[in-house]
């Protein structure tokens, strides 16, 4: 199981150069990873200061030389994938394929879509996030593309040049514990990241991890390798923490994204290093 930290893209972390230090430190500490979310619009509980994430990615990219980074999760619908693509091959091109690309319909839909007149309906969202993944990947394989979509239209464009990650840049699917639909979804793709619906819980536990990776391997027709990527806050007893750490890891989980919303806390979960390798 591999370890990794994200932040938000708001708040505190705004600040691109520190953010991109932090990165830089997490690297030193011995982590795998390095995340940060793609939100646009942050009000709670006031209005909040927020960084572009892939101009923030460009900035770790730069800092680090091992950490794999990315987001989570970019809501694909409130992006056009044509954009989203030139972004991400640069980010893959600058890190030197360290990207990984996390994505889902998007969370407060109110404060990501409805106040810019988008459409916060979720079934428009998913439509939109499976043709704009169709689109990412044709865009990506630097041939000639044309798709026709109900959403998105392109004509005989071509993208160069394709990632440096082939035969394309991982995706990860967020799922919103225990919904199944974004599972199938998932099990298209390179990884699931499940969190759960209740906001008070936030997080999956180890049993729902279980069952997430279960189902998913149910699913998958490929033997590709396949990561069960899990957002978690540890408690801060060091055992506590490591036993709840193993019972991720034996139900499943290939990563563990450790987060949360303080920067000294995080700074100090940084320095501690990975519970375990």
């Amino acid at each position: 199981m591999r370890w990794a930290i994200t932040v938000p893209n708001f708040g505190e972390y705004a600040d691109v150069r520190r953010t991109a230090a932090l990165a830089a430190d997490a690297e030193r500490a011995g982590w795998d990873g390095f995340f940060v979310w793609d939100n646009v619009h942050e009000t709670f509980p006031a209005a909040q200061p927020m960084a572009d994430p892939w101009v923030l990615l460009a900035a770790i990219a730069l800092t680090t030389e091992r950490v794999r980074i990315g987001t989570m999760v970019t809501p694909l619908a409130r992006r056009r994938p044509w954009k989203l693509a030139r972004e991400t091959v640069t980010i893959d091109h600058l890190s030197q394929g360290r990207l990984t690309l996390g994505v889902g319909l998007g969370s407060p839909p109110g404060e990501e879509f409805a106040a810019f007149g988008e459409d916060p309906d979720d079934r428009v969202r998913a439509a939109k996030l499976d043709e704009g993944l169709d689109v990412l990947t044709g865009l990506w394989s630097g041939e000639r593309f044309s798709y026709a979509g109900a959403h998105y239209e392109l004509t005989d464009v071509e993208f160069r040049p394709s990632p440096v990650q082939q035969p394309r840049i991982p995706v990860w699917v967020a799922q919103t514990y225990p919904n199944r639909r974004p599972l199938r979804r998932a099990a298209r793709w390179d990884g699931v990241a499940p969190i759960h619906s209740d906001p008070e819980t936030m997080f999956a536990s180890p049993a729902q991890v279980a069952d997430v990776a279960g189902h998913v391997a149910e699913l998958r027709r490929s033997t590709a390798p396949f990561d069960v990527s899990v957002p978690v806050v540890l408690p801060p007893d060091p055992a506590a923490a490591a036993t709840l750490a193993d019972e991720y890891r034996d139900a499943g989980a290939t990563w563990l994204l450790v987060g949360g919303w303080s920067f000294d806390e995080i700074r100090a979960r940084i320095d501690a290093g990975p519970l375990a390798r």
